[in-house]
């Protein structure tokens, strides 16, 4: 039984040909080999960047054009480009150039995977609209947040962007090309601060960079922060993990604004390379800042307290150098689900009242440059536990009637009340455990000064907790 030859006689041959001269051809061209290594001097016109693709059986450039260009028409571009006429048919293996600047992107969508406080989004010119955790977001859309406003983007490879309150971020881009799958992300943040988690790029052209007036800083898989005051006019790069790669915004010279490093740049060519653990600030029209070394993280006094008063508040342990402090409550560890921001002078953070729950608090310490520096990580419960007490002596007697309530009373509770002649109450008088109720009576005592406490004890989902009130004193006159 006689096969069926795909090109018959002649053609296969030339086409054999063709495809060696073009294969030979071709092994300087792929992906990475063809990206810049750097970006051109000012004023230097860039060099095409081609992308290979190797035909499958059956491929013709009308197909591929439709497939992998911009415009299905470039069909005759690629004819011209390769030197290969546009049958209906080619057989696989036969490598083609396609030029990188011409291939078609789809756009890509980011997931909200949290919000919390005041966030709006607007497409464009139209009006803002609230936004809601589930929501997706595509070019062209813009985030606002205000003041306890949060928001966390999840992009298609992982990589989160999460913007701080008071903060505004356009999506400049947001696609990827259809023929590599090289992704490319870059926002415009207008106001405020982000914090951006970047997965590591598996492509050398792969691309996300954070955009301020003063800035473009630019990784390649880094957990970072990017702040822009536009009071100021400065922009602040703070690096936690990785290395970030800055460049201006603006030319030094002023000759207008430059446009953002392209793909496939390397972050070694930036003006300034931010390493882990370093940061730098950058005023708009200025010369990108030098590196400066984060501070250390504080730590807080007493972080596995039991969060149980009616504002949620924390001490830290004063830290040298530091001219400030910033706490961060999330409901995750890694911060993605923020609901407070707090900045302070002194060692103390009071975040006022917050539902009861779990949560994660951040604490950094600020340098004189405004830099925020390195984290520490707490894991805390808030769990608001009342406690109020009160004693009066009878009248015409030397009794005193002690009374007490607790929030949370649909739990089972016991109290121990605590009666003694110093402050301290290390020799007590009255030591009573497992009271039931929320009162009692002490007849007899002796004229002097005492002091008292009440504490509250429940045991609740596996957890033990206790609240004392404070520390009380009366005088029994003779």
């Amino acid at each position: 039984m006689r096969g069926r030859a795909s090109v018959p006689g002649r053609k296969a041959a030339a086409w054999l040909t063709m495809a060696c001269l073009i294969t030979t051809a071709a092994t300087s061209w792929n992906t990475a080999a063809l990206a810049q290594a750097a970006r051109p001097k000012h004023g230097a016109k860039a060099q095409p960047v081609y992308v290979s693709y190797t035909t499958r059986d059956g491929d013709t450039l009308y197909d591929i054009a439709g497939r992998y260009m911009a415009d299905p028409t470039d069909w005759a571009l690629l004819s011209r480009l390769n030197h290969v006429p546009a049958p209906r048919r080619m057989p696989a293996g036969i490598v083609l150039r396609l030029p990188s600047d011409k291939l078609r992107q789809d756009q890509d969508a980011a997931r909200v995977v949290a919000t919390s406080g005041p966030v709006e989004h607007a497409f464009g010119t139209s009006p803002y609209l609230p936004l809601k955790t589930g929501e997706t977001l595509v070019e062209g859309d813009r985030v606002r947040t205000g003041p306890n406003g949060f928001a966390t983007l999840e992009l298609p490879d992982g990589s989160y962007v999460t913007i701080a309150q008071d903060g505004e971020l356009d999506i400049d881009k947001l696609r990827h090309v259809v023929l590599t799958g090289v992704g490319d992300r870059v926002f415009d943040l207008r106001h405020g601060e982000v914090e951006s988690q970047v997965t590591h790029a598996p492509r050398r052209d792969d691309r996300f960079q954070i955009r301020s007036p003063s800035v473009v800083a630019g990784v390649r898989g880094t957990r970072f922060r990017v702040d822009y005051d536009g009071g100021t006019q400065t922009t602040a790069v703070a690096v936690l993990d990785g290395a970030v790669g800055v460049d201006p915004a603006i030319e030094a010279n002023g000759g207008g604004r430059r446009a953002a490093p392209a793909p496939g740049v390397p972050l070694q060519a930036s003006e300034q390379l931010v390493k882990a653990s370093f940061g730098n600030v950058t005023r708009s029209g200025g010369s990108v800042g030098s590196p400066v070394e984060l501070l250390p993280a504080p730590a807080l006094a007493q972080p596995a307290r039991v969060q149980d008063g009616k504002t949620v508040a924390f001490d830290i342990k004063p830290a040298s150098d530091a001219v400030g402090y910033r706490l961060q409550i999330s409901h995750d560890a890694d911060q993605l689900d923020l609901v407070r921001d707090m900045r302070v002078s002194t060692p103390r953070a009071d975040f006022g009242d917050l539902p009861d729950g779990t949560y994660f608090v951040r604490v950094a310490s600020t340098d004189s440059h405004g830099l925020d520096g390195l984290p520490n990580v707490y894991a805390f419960e808030r769990r608001q536990l009342g406690l109020d007490a009160s004693a009066s002596q009878r009248a015409g007697s030397r009794d005193y009637d002690f009374r007490w309530f607790v929030s949370h009373s649909k739990v089972p509770t016991s109290f121990r009340f605590v009666l003694g002649r110093t402050a301290d109450l290390s020799h007590p008088v009255v030591d009573r455990t497992d009271l039931p109720g929320g009162e009692l009576v002490i007849s007899d005592l002796p004229a002097g000064v005492y002091y008292w406490t009440i504490v509250a004890e429940q045991f609740e989902n596996g957890r033990f907790y206790e609240k004392s009130s404070p520390v009380r004193s009366f005088t029994l006159a003779r």
